[in-house]
């Protein structure tokens, strides 16, 4: 399952792009969305609920901004609006189309007494969501290297390193 955004061309953000821009990389930099997990820890529910809060918290930015971050005849096309809006839709909204029901579903049959973690494990799908939860924060971390490129700041997320470890 790819989840490649569409978006292509050279991003100039104007002052107002720029601090949307910065709100979203925040939002990214902070989340256990952009974390590397290791295998088995903790929970993916609490993965889906960033990316599912991501989700809502790129709506209000785009609502906080307004038209400002889609200008017309932009060289190159690309405006804020038009990477946020590619995001939430290809990136974001397949992966809990599809998997915030199916985990609910599981969820629902946790009987009493068993543990949420032992029961989210025992789930035959949970590897298979691990895996795409996976391969969205990647291309999260990815958009989060183009904003800070664009935006033209030091990056505050430090790319992975074998191990799960972040260097300090």
């Amino acid at each position: 399952m790819s989840h490649r955004t569409r978006v292509s061309g050279v991003w100039t953000p104007s002052p107002i792009e720029r601090e949307a821009a910065w709100e979203l990389y925040v939002e990214l930099a902070t989340r256990i969305t952009t974390v590397e997990q290791k295998p088995g820890a903790g929970i993916v529910r609490e993965e889906l609920n960033s990316i599912y809060s991501l989700f809502a918290c790129t709506r209000d930015i785009l609502r906080k901004y307004g038209p400002e971050l889609a200008p017309r005849g932009r060289a190159g096309g690309v405006t804020f609006a038009g990477i946020a809006v590619e995001m939430v839709n290809t990136v974001l909204r397949p992966l809990l189309t599809k998997w915030h029901p199916a985990l609910a579903e599981w969820e629902a049959t946790r009987l009493p007494g068993t543990s949420v973690v032992v029961h989210e494990r025992g789930w035959e799908q949970i590897d298979v969501l691990r895996t795409e939860v996976a391969e969205t924060r990647h291309v999260l971390l990815d958009l989060a290297t183009e904003l800070h490129d664009a935006m033209h700041i030091e990056p505050v997320l430090s790319p992975p390193v074998p191990g799960g470890a972040r260097p300090l």
